[in-house]
Order: structure tokens, then C-alpha cells, then sequence
């Protein structure tokens, strides 16, 4: 055999290992990855939700072409469980203990089933909107008072298993937040995810913190924020703190921004830390899966674990409702954020294809000031280009 022959025939031999390590090694990760999913599935709480959901009236059509997922982030003061947070706990996450529960994050994650490219759209928490079984008030309210209420009626029923009270009510007040963001946006919930304050802290704690950058340094003694412009790498109380602050431009539109960026990096930075490979970080996630998360029986987590890949990669384009007002005041004093509902639906509508775009306009409006059918110039738009930059500065 010459010595062409031989280097080719050496050469053939070893592509051909190659190729056979890079296969074994893929089947050797992605059966880890699917083992260690598997016990993220496992640990995982479940809601019947979706069989309360098929009474609500009037809902939109079931079969529109996608997958519509409700993200929830509550502020509630116990764990998935249902059991309260301890003191020490609730001076980690910068907050006290109180029987409320607010929704603070609301955004529908809509996801085509022809492979096309999914939204997540936001909803401020103070939009002021009817919410079934209770009143007009804030949608981050409709979980928590409908909630309240259901359990004070099963208590005066004579239902005295305060775990019974516990499930019945807060599936009552999951419930309400559903037809609440169902009649608001006319998008049909097929699946529900909700994540309390806990769990957010501890997944940020395992995952080694996140990327942020802010325009320009705030503080805020309220939600504890306190952060200096530029860069900066955030964790536990100080990631909560950077969602959740209330003193800030731009108000509940601005915290909406940072929620979106900070989802979308804290996603890149869950599957690029090793955390499914690494049995310490693992063992984090299952402990902070177990005690926050909540998903309806039949949502299938290789979807959302499919969406938080988008999220990770900018293939996922993020928008807010329109709003009418950011400052108005409802009849009680509150400060609100108010709507046109039919607005709202049209403009969903165009977002998800159901509606052609209209053609954009030759002389843009920019309206400064509020009134009857006026729009900020700020929503209805896409809030964040993920895939702009590594980390978008936001205010």
C-alpha cells in the first residue's frame, strides 16, 4: 500500500471515530438532559386549572392555530405548597409577610403551531379591568381578592380542611386572572405556569445570577432597589428587586421592560451555566422547581422548555398591551393603568396574524398628551428586540 494510500485510509479512520464520539457523546448528554428533565417533571407542583377553565363564559374559540401560555409570577408569601414563608425567608426577598396575593408579572406566551415565531405579550399589573366575582380593580388583584373571597365562603360553608380551602380557593382565583386576561386580550389560555417570589430568588441563586445594564443608576427604599448605571451581574434579593421596583420611569411600563430583558437573559444564562450537568446546581433547580412552580396537569414542559430556548436565543418577540393612561385614578383613589379594551383586542389581533397590519402611516403620530381614543406612543410596540445585543440597557 503507498503512503498516499495509507493517509487517506488513516484519515477515513479517524473522521470515522470522530463522528463516532461526537454521536455517543450527544446521546450521552441528551440522556442526561432528558433524565434530569425528568426530575424537574417530577418535582414539579400541578393545578387542575384547565378543568375550572371549561365553564368560564364566552371564551374565545379553543383551536386558533397556536399554543397559549399564561406565565404568572405571583408575590404570594408561601411556597407551593401552600405553606408561609418564614421569617428569615421574607427578609431575603426584601418583603413581609401578609394573607394577599398580587400577581406582578402577567404575560400570555403565544406559541404558532405551524414553527412560526412566538410572542410573549405583558400586561401592566394595574390595568384596570372587570374581573368576574368581584369588581372592577387591577388584574394582578383578580388571583388574590377572588381567592380571598372563595376561601371566607368555604370557611362559612363549614369546609374546615384548611388544605381543601387552600386548593378550592386558590383555584377560584386562578380562575378569575384567566377570564380576566381572556376577555382583555380575546386570546384562549390553553396552558398555565405560575412561579412565586421564592422561586425566583432561588433560581437566580443557582444559575449564578443574571446580566442586566441599566441607563442610568436608581434607588427605590421601597422594593430595596439600589443599582448603579452600566453592567452588572444580579442575584436573590437584588433580582427581585430589579423587576419588582415601582419608582421608576416610565412606571408599570418600565418595570415591564426590565421584566422582559431579564427573562430573556436569565434564560441564556439557565442553559449556558452547566446547570443540568452540574449535580449541585441540579439539586438547586429541583429544590426551587419543588417549592415555587405551578403548571396545569396536561401542559407538556418539553414546550416551555422548547420556549425558554427562544427566549435564550431572540426568537421570541416581546410586546405590551396599549395602554390609554399609566397615571389615571379609579373611583377609590387608586393609581391605575387604564385601557380601551376593543383596542386592546384589535391590536392583539394584528399581533398574532388574525388581522392584517394596517399601512403604516406617512405622518406618524407621536401624541404627548393623553385623551379620548389616544394611545401612548410607547405600547402597543414591541418593548424589547431580544437579539439586539448581548444585554439591552433598559431604565
Amino acid at each position: 500500500m503507498s503512503a498516499a494510500a495509507r493517509a487517506k485510509k488513516t484519515a477515513l479512520v479517524i473522521g470515522r471515530t470522530v463522528v463516532a464520539l461526537v454521536a455517543v457523546t450527544t446521546l450521552v448528554f441528551s440522556g442526561y438532559f432528558w433524565s434530569a428533565f425528568r426530575l424537574v417533571k417530577e418535582n414539579t407542583n400541578t393545578t387542575q386549572i384547565l378543568q375550572v377553565l371549561e365553564d368560564i363564559p364566552n371564551s374565545p374559540p379553543a383551536e386558533d392555530g397556536a399554543i397559549d401560555i399564561l406565565l404568572v409570577g405571583s408575590d404570594s408569601r408561601t411556597d407551593a405548597q401552600g405553606r408561609p414563608l418564614p421569617d428569615d425567608v421574607l427578609r431575603k426577598l426584601r418583603t413581609e409577610g401578609t394573607d394577599t396575593v398580587n400577581t406582578d408579572t402577567i404575560i400570555v406566551m403565544r406559541v404558532p403551531r405551524n414553527g412560526g415565531k412566538a410572542s410573549a405579550i405583558s400586561i401592566p399589573r394595574d390595568t384596570y379591568v372587570p374581573i368576574a366575582g368581584y369588581q372592577d380593580d387591577k388584574i394582578n388583584s383578580a388571583y388574590g381578592a377572588v381567592k380571598f373571597l372563595t376561601a371566607e365562603r368555604l370557611l362559612a360553608e363549614g369546609v374546615s380542611d384548611q388544605q381543601e380551602r387552600e386548593r378550592k380557593s386558590d383555584e377560584a382565583g386562578r380562575k378569575a386572572l384567566v377570564q380576566a386576561v381572556q376577555d382583555l386580550t380575546g386570546m384562549r389560555v390553553d396552558h398555565y405556569a405560575e412561579i412565586n417570589l421564592y422561586g425566583f430568588y432561588l433560581l437566580t441563586e443557582v444559575i449564578g445570577g443574571v446580566q442586566v445594564c441599566l441607563k442610568a443608576g436608581t434607588s427605590d427604599p421601597n422594593s430595596g432597589a439600589n443599582f448603579r448605571a452600566g453592567p452588572q451581574l444580579i442575584s436573590g434579593g437584588d433580582a427581585l428587586s430589579f423587576v419588582r421596583q415601582r419608582n421608576m420611569p416610565g412606571g408599570d411600563l418600565g418595570r415591564i421592560t426590565r421584566q422582559q430583558v431579564f427573562m430573556s437573559q436569565a434564560m441564556k444564562q439557565l442553559l449556558s451555566a452547566g446547570t443540568f450537568t452540574d449535580p449541585g446546581k441540579m439539586n438547586g433547580l429541583l429544590d426551587a422547581v419543588s417549592k415555587s412552580v405551578v403548571v396545569d396537569e396536561k401542559l407538556d414542559l418539553a414546550t416551555l422548555a422548547t420556549q425558554a430556548q427562544g427566549l435564550a436565543s431572540g426568537n421570541v418577540e416581546f410586546a405590551t398591551i396599549p395602554v390609554t393612561s399609566v397615571d389615571a385614578r379609579n373611583e377609590r383613589g387608586q393609581s391605575v393603568v387604564t385601557v380601551d379594551r376593543e383596542a386592546v383586542k384589535a391590536w392583539v389581533a394584528q399581533l398574532i396574524g388574525e388581522t392584517p397590519k394596517p399601512a403604516p402611516s406617512s405622518t406618524p403620530a407621536t401624541p404627548s398628551k393623553f385623551g379620548p381614543g389616544k394611545l401612548l406612543s410607547l405600547d402597543g410596540v414591541h418593548a424589547v428586540a431580544a437579539a439586539a445585543q448581548d444585554v439591552p440597557c433598559v431604565d
